[in-house]
């Protein structure tokens, strides 16, 4: 994803690379490569159900995909991935893609009893690079039972990802002093309809709920469905217009600031670790970092660029809550969207280790991040060194 992200962060229109890839790709129908790649590029121009079609075309040819070193490689990073759009698996080639490590990519069968089809390359350790989902369950327990007594050393296990799933998360993460997030519960659309229509009223249908309230399909991400709901017509109107018939209702927690903006901070745990990634201010309580005007205004960049000078004391505050995610999740590597409540609270709004992290801003408007995004990619890589057992 990485060539892409690039290009889309820079403002370039890549369409025209994509139809020269469909050119090359129809000359060479037998390359699993160029048809993988076309896949990618079609998702990230938001082609999403024409990228899944061509990802399955490039599968049925081949399953595993080399990322090379930019450098000599000193290190073979197997990781394994399911099949999906971009926000299935972790993409760790945006992080490492200048590293001397291979990232070897092996697409495993979501479908078949041992999801380890084809044979495995060599390799020094492991990585289920799998984002947690409900769709991801099974695979995830018969990829456990598969990887069983591997001779390699595996991280982020197929056991512990499910503890990162929104629902499984926010009930794992109750009870951390210092920490605050909100129990994602499940609601259907008819008990929904009925809140919406009056003849039920919301804490009947969700315990101990009521308006305002956060609503999202279950099984989305990126904020795709993700709405604030603060009144019954205003429920009816979002079941109109969003498709799925079970939904996440979580209570909706007010971390506006005194100057009115909100803040919403991504973090990384590297080996439990904490590791500032970005910071999006915005006067809506729905951040997305490319859309909260941070390209547009200095002051927000320079905000920003404060609370990465700053982040050993952000680190510091909320040490006991970073740790307990880390413990409680016993994932290697995992991302954190957070915020700090008025009462200083660490407020978690979602852990993925298949958020998007990287070093791909201009430099020249974000002088700063370079300096602490190189943070990230070393203490990623030492892990990753470690881990295996090899001298960095």
């Amino acid at each position: 994803m990485a060539p892409f992200l690039r290009m889309s962060i820079a403002g370039v229109d890549f369409s025209a690379i994509t139809q020269q890839m469909i050119a090359q790709a129809e000359n060479n129908p037998d390359n699993a490569v160029l048809w993988m790649n076309l896949a990618t590029a079609m998702m990230s121009l938001r082609h999403e159900a024409l990228g899944l079609q061509i990802q399955e075309q490039a599968l049925a040819m081949q399953r595993v995909y080399y990322w090379p070193a930019r450098q000599p490689a000193t290190l073979r990073l197997l990781m394994l991935m399911v099949p999906g759009n971009l926000s299935a698996n972790i993409p760790l080639d945006c992080l490492l893609e200048e590293s001397d490590i291979d990232l070897i990519y092996y697409f495993v069968d979501p479908n078949a009893e041992n999801p380890l089809t084809s044979p495995l390359p060599e390799h020094d350790l492991v990585m289920v690079a799998i984002g947690a989902s409900d769709e991801q369950e099974s695979v995830l327990l018969r990829l456990e039972y598969a990887l069983r007594g591997w001779s390699k050393p595996v991280l982020n296990p197929p056991k512990n990802v499910p503890t990162s799933e929104r629902h499984n998360a926010s009930l794992l993460l109750q009870n951390v002093p210092g920490l605050l997030i909100c129990p994602a519960l499940h609601a259907t659309r008819s008990g929904l309809q009925a809140v919406a229509c009056g003849q039920e009223t919301l804490p009947h249908i969700v315990e101990n709920h009521d308006f305002p309230i956060i609503v999202r399909p279950v099984g989305s991400h990126g904020g795709h469905g993700l709405q604030k709901i603060d009144a019954a017509d205003e429920l009816e109107s979002y079941l109109a217009q969003t498709a799925g018939d079970d939904f996440f209702v979580s209570r909706f927690v007010d971390y506006r600031g005194a100057d009115g903006m909100f803040r919403k901070m991504r973090l990384v745990l590297i080996g439990g670790k904490p590791f500032a990634c970005h910071m999006g201010v915005s006067a809506h309580w729905m951040i997305h970092y490319v859309n909260a005007g941070m390209y547009e205004d200095a002051d927000k960049r320079a905000q920003e660029a404060r609370f990465f000078n700053t982040f050993a004391d952000f680190a510091g505050r909320h040490h006991a809550a970073l740790a307990a995610i880390s413990q409680r999740t016993g994932l290697e590597y995992i991302g954190i969207d957070c915020a700090e409540t008025t009462d200083g609270e660490l407020l978690i709004f979602e852990i993925d280790p298949a958020m998007v992290v990287h070093a791909m801003d201009d430099e020249a408007m974000f002088p700063n991040k370079q300096i602490h995004m190189h943070k990230v990619k070393t203490a990623m890589r030492e892990m990753l060194f470690q881990r295996a057992g090899v001298s960095f």
